[in-house]
């Protein structure tokens, strides 16, 4: 239940989004829920695999390129969701720090520590 809460967030932060930023496009809420279970898919496989190999650049910006791997998840996301459009890498960038700040908040407080 707690795993389709947090789909369930991610999919409305990530549909009200694009409302504040124009770079990104959502044709319906339907969009952004698949958008959610690729981008959760992609986080759980893509992702601690571009971690291991951006460490290096990871330690030499303390941290910040681990913001340009979420951008990178949020353009391969894109590749695999019709109906989602980024205009480019920036918006993506952006993209992903509201998402990521926006659904840690909402996450805690809706979604059971269980």
């Amino acid at each position: 239940m707690n795993l389709i809460i947090r789909l369930l967030i991610t999919a409305v932060v990530a549909y009200t989004i694009p409302y504040v930023l124009p770079g990104i496009h959502f044709d319906g809420f339907s969009t952004a829920v698949v958008f959610a279970i690729v981008l959760a898919i992609l986080n759980l496989i893509v992702k601690p695999v571009l971690s291991i190999l951006g460490l290096p650049l990871t330690i030499i910006t303390f941290g910040l390129f681990a913001l340009v791997i979420n951008a990178v998840i949020i353009l391969l996301a894109e590749k695999f969701v019709s109906g989602m459009h980024v205009d480019g890498f920036w918006w993506a960038f952006i993209f992903s720090i509201a998402l990521s700040l926006s659904t840690s908040l909402l996450n805690g407080i809706f979604a059971s520590k269980d």
